[in-house]
């Protein structure tokens, strides 16, 4: 709660109102037992005047009908309380988990690649949907049960020491002894509710993973792994999620015993008093009444106790999210490169994923603009490391990378990341037009701009051909165009963007061959006078490249044109002859 007062601070008028307008509802339940023991007080008095004989003894309806007109008063406003209290704690809280779920959103612009490396986006999402709406539904149907439930209990405790205290002290022992059970259950359950979110989330990352990866599951026929693997989480979830409940459950029931055990030891002890003499019919009911309001906050309490417990739990997650470590913060004096060059030089750069094993231990390099720079290796050897340190998707742990002779720490990493653009094997594109998919490279181009752009990747006459051209609607993973057509329209994006620097994922092996000379023909469109890294794949496809970088183990083994390197004999020239000795035999 200390942690979720700030983003429930701006609404602490409206929560403050709807606490008030609790209380106010707590009081008056507070008052009508004692108002409703007036009449069976005024009843009895009453009937034992006429049983007597007593002159112009008889039923006093004027006061009864007063006192039903001052209870039925009294029920209207409670009502309305009651309504109101509603109205302003659902806008308070709402509203408290709208900026909970934005500083979620923030959060994750803020958190270094390294986190989604190491944790599922299923996961994650869990944290932004399941978690939150679990202490949003908490916090909507327990708070004001929960602060109604103790103003009851306590008014309800003053008004029996008014009518009786030795009683009274009777009744307030069922509280200490709720207490402590309640005390001990949840202290058994409590960690149980934390498993359960995070077996929740580690389902969710499951299915996220799953159905991203359909397609691949069918082909390689791994239904019945992916299944057992969801049973088996599913059965995790399922048995941590039993034992919470149950061992929560058990508290409500444990509590009314300590309840019902009090109520027969003041139910005894009133009719005795009652017999007496020291205490009145209505009084007695009014007592019982109480009993009651203390009985009935500490049980909704305790049937409350799972929903609290597990929003407690996702609260816990949900701040651990909020407090994991952030990305280094840019400068405050940062460099902005305003026209770019795009020469970009490594100056015995180190790094690791782990700081005890690093993967380049020292690289230096220098690539001046305009040159077209070829990365090539065995998988695993730091390819694509290279490419995440040039965008500071990671920083480097020694050595430096500079761009026209900044190095890029100085920079704000949105301004570094605008020199570039980005042509992945893996494409992304959104649901939205076509046009709107290649106007995500520079958003406010013109349909003249756009269309320029595809003619230079060579993806102009396919969109013609489409049902609506550059207005088709592309579905959410952009399945009704091949994987050629959306390699074509992330190169017209890139070209839209005219950046300095251009970084291209080789993506050409799942093509047929007459989409891959038009691929390889769009690639040299948008690398014409600018500086491009190409990770290739197919060696063939970098022949002319100005320079050729042959990493290994994270270093640099072999560097040269493609003549040269095939000269010298090398590490380079047994990576070409391996993919084209059979070839080449042919």
């Amino acid at each position: 709660m200390k942690k979720l007062f700030p983003f429930l601070k701006p609404y602490l008028a409206p929560f403050i109102g709807a606490i008030l307008f609790i209380i106010s509802a707590a009081v008056i339940n507070a008052i009508t037992p004692r108002t409703e023991g007036l009449i069976i007080t005024k009843l009895t008095e009453d009937v034992l005047a006429m049983s007597k004989g007593l002159e112009g003894a008889g039923i006093n309806f004027a006061y009864i009908i007063k006192v039903l007109i001052v209870l039925g008063i009294l029920y209207l406003i409670s009502t309305l309380s009651t309504y109101a209290a509603s109205f302003f704690l659902t806008n308070a809280i709402q509203n408290t988990m709208k900026d909970l779920r934005n500083a979620v959103q923030n959060k994750i612009r803020r958190l270094p690649i390294s986190y989604f490396d190491k944790n599922s986006y299923g996961d994650v999402l869990s944290r932004i949907t399941n978690d939150i709406d679990t202490i949003s539904n908490a916090m909507q149907q327990s708070f004001s049960q929960v602060i109604n439930s103790v103003l009851s209990l306590t008014l309800a405790l003053g008004m029996m020491y008014v009518i009786n205290v030795k009683m009274a002290l009777v009744a307030t022992l069922i509280i200490p002894l709720s207490y402590l059970v309640s005390k001990f259950i949840v202290g058994k359950s409590q960690n149980l509710f934390y498993n359960q979110q995070q077996a929740l989330g580690k389902l969710n990352g499951a299915v996220q993973e799953m159905y991203t990866g359909f397609n691949e599951i069918k082909l390689y026929g791994k239904q019945e792994d992916s299944i057992e693997e969801f049973e088996a989480i599913n059965e995790q979830l399922c048995q941590t999620g039993f034992k919470a409940q149950f061992i929560s459950s058990i508290m409500s029931p444990l509590v009314s015993l300590v309840s019902y055990l009090g109520i027969a030891a003041i139910g005894t002890m009133g009719g005795i008093f009652t017999l007496a003499g020291a205490l009145t019919v209505g009084n007695l009911q009014a007592f019982i009444r109480y009993i009651w309001q203390i009985n009935q906050p500490l049980s909704q309490i305790t049937q409350l106790s799972s929903a609290i417990q597990s929003a407690f739990a996702a609260a816990t997650r949900v701040f651990e999210f909020l407090e994991e470590q952030e990305e280094v913060k840019d400068p405050k004096d940062a460099v902005k490169l305003t026209h770019a060059k795009g020469n970009v030089s490594f100056e015995h750069v180190r790094f690791g994923y782990k700081e005890d094993t690093p993967l380049i231990e020292d690289l230096s390099l220098e690539v001046k603009s305009g040159q077209m720079v070829a990365i090539v290796g065995p998988t695993g050897a730091g390819k694509t490391t290279l490419i995440n340190l040039l965008m500071r998707f990671y920083d480097v742990q020694g050595g430096a990378i500079k761009i026209d002779g900044v190095d890029i720490r100085k920079m704000k990493r949105e301004d570094l990341r605008s020199l570039f653009g980005m042509v992945l094997q893996d494409t992304w594109l959104y649901k939205g037009t076509i046009a709107e998919n290649i106007e995500y490279g520079r958003f406010g181009a013109t349909r003249e701009e756009i269309i320029q752009a595809a003619k230079i990747a060579n993806v102009h006459h396919f969109i013609k051909t489409l049902p609506d051209g550059y207005d088709m609607l592309l579905n959410e993973e952009a399945s009704n165009i091949s994987q050629g057509e959306k390699q074509l329209l992330t190169i017209a994006r890139a070209i839209l963007a005219d950046p300095a620097i251009l970084i291209l994922d080789e993506a050409t092996s799942s093509v047929d061959t007459r989409i891959e000379l038009m691929l390889q023909k769009a690639m040299r469109n948008v690398m014409k006078g600018r500086t491009s890294f190409v990770i290739a794949h197919r060696l063939s496809t970098i022949r002319s490249a100005d320079l050729i970088l042959v990493i290994n183990e994270g270093n640099i083994v072999e560097k040269g044109t493609h003549e040269e390197l095939m000269a010298q004999g090398g590490f380079y020239e047994t990576l070409y002859n391996s993919q084209f000795a059979n070839k080449e035999a042919q």
